[in-house]
């Protein structure tokens, strides 16, 4: 405690100006905006997700700068609700919400769906070098009949015998849940960091925000579809031409213990570490190096430390020496080229523990300001992972964190054409958006920490979804929108075909999906 103290003190006295070091939200608003080459500021970064603001910030490329003649109206288009600034610090303060109704014209069963989300957001910047930001979240959610299976098959995992039993469900992008009146789910979280910035070259974060690699809407090497866990990330900046970010993170499989002296078993444990480096040949193309490894930290009986090679950070050392039963080692390239005409192109291609038949890539481009339209984004983007990509030998090290796929949302075995579009005209905004999968051998729960003996099917799924809002607030993307989805799968054992409206107001901070 006496360290901790001390440490925030030699802060306070040491820093003498404020200065704005907070990462950048990860909603797909907000990653549309920095990857917009049509920006005079265009982000030619490692890829390596959140950024800082003081290296892009999006609040102020996008800020809105019409006249309001009235308090409310200033703070509702253009402000936090609560703004506190001093000659040291800065504290914003706004509440969270995502309130809407929905219903599922195939559902027979008529049930209203629905999202009742609060919640409350707060931002600091303390003196020149040191921001925080946390925010918390109270839910309770009715799904449709695709979204509400697929969660409830990934929830939490209870000894049985020689067997383990599923309760629950888990909320991608949130957390498990318990049950909620009538196949409804409660669920509650919380996420946040801290950033120290001393010299511009170097980036201290720590907290259990989510992370993000690629200019893609997926990632095929970490994306923010699991569920936040705690993190220590450094990123330096060696030169301007090399970057380097470390990651070490403490997951969890939502497989209770089957014994526990507490009121409830713990989960087990492994661990998550990122080794990724930059290189810019010239100034808008970068290509990054990855190597992230999950690593045992024992099993449902043992615990034992992560092995020291866990604090390592030079690339390919510790997936070469350790064997597989140790860790599972997912190898991967990306490679992202801004072109000054509005256009991006960007690829990803991840091998697991180096076998070339265990494979899943990525290409994409974003382009913007077509047809002289300003703030209109297109996106295509092809996704390929192979049968077994993200799965280790011993299922306890699958590619996943809380049950759920630490990579792409669809886990293994598919192809994905995915198309993307939207524009802002004023406030006024629309987005579209197409995804097609070929599945192959696909199982939905085949990255559990436990092999679920289910078979395999082939199948299509077609889903398309259209929403039309209007955004008051692009500090907290707040909008109230009304969203049409359709989607159709057809498997071996699945003819499911799904045709629901939603409206609803909102702040959309972070990413929940559900084009699965």
């Amino acid at each position: 405690m006496k360290k901790i103290i001390l440490t925030y003190g030699f802060l306070f006295v040491a820093i003498q100006s404020i200065a704005q070091q907070n990462t950048q939200l990860l909603h797909s608003y907000f990653k549309d905006q920095l990857f917009n080459t049509a920006r005079s500021e265009t982000y030619v970064g490692s890829s390596f997700l959140p950024v800082l603001e003081s290296e892009y910030n999006i609040n102020y490329i996008t800020r809105d700068s019409s006249k309001q003649y009235y308090d409310f109206t200033e703070v509702l288009f253009k402000k936090h609700v609560l703004e506190a600034k001093g000659e040291n610090y800065k504290l914003t303060i706004s509440p969270i919400f995502d309130f809407a109704m929905g219903k599922d014209l195939k559902d027979t069963t008529h049930s209203t769906l629905f999202q009742n989300t609060r919640g409350l957001f707060i931002e600091g910047d303390l003196m020149k070098n040191f921001s925080f930001m946390t925010s918390v979240y109270e839910n309770q959610s009715r799904f449709n009949q695709y979204e509400t299976s697929y969660y409830s098959s990934l929830g939490e995992m209870y000894p049985q015998g020689a067997n383990y039993i599923t309760q629950n469900a888990v909320i991608p992008g949130a957390g498990r849940t318990k049950p909620f009146k009538t196949n409804g789910f409660d669920y509650a979280y919380a996420i946040g960091n801290i950033v120290y910035h001393p010299i511009r070259a170097l980036a201290i974060i720590a907290g259990n925000s989510a992370q993000f690699i690629g200019d893609g809407h997926r990632s095929v090497l970490l994306s923010d579809n699991s569920v936040s866990a705690p993190f220590f990330r450094i990123d330096y900046k060696i030169s301007n031409k090399w970057e380097f970010n470390y990651l070490r993170t403490k997951l969890f499989n939502l497989m209770r213990r089957p014994a526990s002296t507490t009121v409830e078993a713990y989960y087990e444990t492994k661990g998550y570490s990122v080794n990724y480096l930059t290189y810019k040949p010239i100034d808008r193309f970068s290509i990054s190096l990855f190597e992230g490894i999950i690593w045992s930290k024992g099993d449902s009986i043992t615990s034992s430390r992560v092995h020291p090679l866990f604090y390592n950070p030079i690339p390919l050392v510790s997936g070469l020496i350790l064997s597989k039963e140790k860790v599972n080692t997912l190898y991967g390239l990306n490679l992202s080229f801004a072109l000054k005409s509005n256009h991006r192109f960007y690829g990803q291609v991840g091998f697991s523990n180096l076998a070339i038949e265990q494979a899943a890539f990525q290409i994409g481009y974003r382009g913007y300001n077509y047809f002289g339209l300003k703030d209109f984004m297109f996106q295509l983007e092809y996704n390929n992972v192979a049968e077994n990509t993200y799965n280790s030998a011993v299922s306890r090290l699958n590619y996943s964190a809380y049950n759920l796929p630490m990579a792409h949302v669809k886990g293994n075995a598919f192809q994905e054409i995915l198309l993307r579009s939207n524009y802002s005209y004023k406030r006024m905004y629309l987005d579209v958006k197409a995804n097609y999968y070929l599945l192959n051998n696909f199982s939905s729960v085949s990255l559990l920490p436990i092999n679920k003996q289910l078979p395999t099917a082939d199948g299509t799924i077609l889903l398309t979804q259209l929403e039309l809002g209007y955004r008051f607030n692009k500090l907290m993307n707040f909008s109230i929108f009304g969203t049409w989805l359709f989607r159709n799968e057809q498997s071996d054992f699945i003819d499911l075909t799904t045709n629901q409206f939603t409206i609803g107001i909102r702040t959309g901070l972070l990413n929940h999906y559900n084009d699965f």
